[in-house]
């Protein structure tokens, strides 16, 4: 069998990349992904969205950076 030098070419597919960077935290008020600032809704339907509404969150994802607030857990949060 006749492999392509570089097989990770098989697996690419013409569309956006999930932003995921494997950090997935609700934060409760905002209710947005404190890894990748998706809302929980659009973690679940990235994958049957088409490419143009992909392109839209993605859109959206800086201005939701003030969104959310900073956890505050461990010893810090306990000598407050």
């Amino acid at each position: 069998m006749n492999l392509p030098e570089n097989t990770d070419d098989i697996w690419k597919r013409a569309e956006i990349d999930s932003p995921c960077v494997k950090v997935c935290v609700i934060e409760p008020k905002s209710r947005l992904c404190t890894g990748c600032l998706r809302s929980i809704d659009e973690i679940g339907a990235w994958s049957r969205m088409t490419p143009e509404a992909r392109q839209a969150v993605m859109d959206e994802l800086p201005a939701r950076a003030g969104q959310i607030t900073k956890r505050r857990g461990g010893r810090a949060a306990r000598l407050k």
